[in-house]
């Protein structure tokens, strides 16, 4: 059973399992909604930590299933390079920090790609093949999810989740490889990436001509298996086209609000976001520094600004969280990598000294997000909800929804 070590702001230290913190919450629960402005107490996860938690947000993180649908197990090459192809390497103070992280899931999508069909074909087999061993190697810590069934399981059960998904789809040369890379364990896939390819655009392309003919039948080919349509890095017309086209919901793993921050490319419209909201699709909001603003300071109160503008333009039971991210961050990745992956985007991106939020950029950070959303007004459902069910609820439609192709 897993232990945590807590401090209360006004009382000495005391240890406390994960089901005692539990008993409290119907408790906490009552008294949150009735004055949600209003915590009891303040205590750290362990002994000596920096930061505090109010009952409640601890109630809700370690009692919710946590979903993070751009969630990475590492950003930094030494760390890589310690772990190994097989994660060998990972100690057991790596493995504990995933778990005190109380996400479940990880959606660990790479933008793998390559300068030619075949080669991103090739490429996106070798990560795929590398995570399954990953898994298959470690599962004392991961645990693939594959159905609706293994996130109902997940939660509680001491290992991570990975959800296998791309963040680019270039490696479909056909419709037919929809079906082989869903047998491999992919149940996400995004269109595009950046930059177009042969089924629509990437959000920093100059021209967004939309999806192609080629693209609507890989859209088909992923409904009639049932994987996940994403656009979180499409154009806006592609965007749009996704959702016209797909007949099952659209996902925004991890997007943001453009009213919030005008012109930015990796943000969606309004227009978008309603889009999304008609297929019943579900929006993660991201941390990116330079996607939350276009300014200066960005903090994580900027940050649950974008979830409530999407509450408020079409409700909350589409919003979850993409933190885009390591346990980390991208800001403690070696100097020499860091400015490469800079380098790598371009200007439209705006980059800044920093790319992650402080407040939001390290292992506990669900709890961080969940005091936002505290602080905010919102309710424990909405926050369960957000934290995760509604990822599991969309999710679950559409790995069992299978969709047959119109009539033409």
């Amino acid at each position: 059973m897993k232990r945590y070590d807590i401090r209360s702001s006004r009382d000495s230290a005391s240890t406390i399992t994960r089901r005692e913190v539990l008993r409290g919450a119907a408790a906490a629960a009552g008294l949150s909604l009735a004055a949600p402005f209003i915590n009891l107490g303040r205590y750290s996860l362990r002994a000596g930590g920096r930061r505090e938690y109010s009952q409640r947000c601890i109630d809700l993180v370690t009692g919710s299933l946590v979903i993070d649908m751009l969630g990475l197990t590492t950003l930094n090459s030494e760390v890589r390079a310690r772990w190994g192809p097989d994660f060998s390497g990972l100690t057991e103070a790596d493995a504990q920090e995933f778990r005190d992280s109380e996400i479940d899931v990880f959606h660990i999508a790479r933008g793998v790609g390559g300068r030619t069909t075949e080669a991103a074909y090739q490429n996106v087999l070798s990560f795929v093949a590398s995570f399954n061993a990953i898994i298959a190697n470690r599962p004392d810590v991961f645990v693939r999810i594959d159905t609706a069934e293994d996130l109902a399981a997940v939660h509680g059960s001491g290992r991570a989740g990975i959800l296998i998904g791309l963040q680019d789809s270039t490696h479909f040369r056909s419709p037919g490889d929809v079906a082989q890379f869903h047998a491999l364990g992919q149940r996400v896939s995004q269109l595009t990436y950046n930059s177009r390819n042969m089924i629509g655009n990437g959000s920093t392309e100059r021209v967004d001509g939309g999806i192609s003919d080629f693209g609507v039948g890989i859209v088909e080919a992923m409904n009639g298996v049932g994987m996940a349509v994403d656009v979180s890095h499409s154009g806006d017309q592609t965007t749009l086209d996704a959702c016209e086209v797909s007949r099952a919901p659209v996902l925004y793993t991890h997007s943001n609000a453009r009213a919030l921050n005008p012109g930015h490319p990796r943000c969606k419209t309004d227009e978008a976001i309603r889009r999304m909201a008609e297929t019943g699709g579900v929006m993660g909001i991201t941390g990116v520094r330079n996607f939350v603003t276009g300014n200066e300071p960005t903090t994580v109160e900027h940050y649950i600004d974008h979830f409530d503008h999407v509450r408020d333009l079409i409700g909350v039971e589409h919003l979850g969280i993409g933190s885009d991210i390591d346990l980390h961050g991208y800001d403690d990745m070696p100097a020499a990598e860091y400015e490469s992956l800079k380098a790598n985007y371009k200007g439209s991106y705006a980059f800044r000294d920093k790319i992650d939020i402080d407040e939001i950029a390290h292992p506990q950070r669900m709890f961080d997000v969940t005091e936002g959303l505290i602080r905010r007004g919102y309710t424990d459902e909405h926050i369960r909800g957000i934290l995760g069910g509604n990822f599991q609820r969309v999710l679950g439609e559409i790995w069992a929804g299978v969709q047959s192709p119109p009539s033409r």
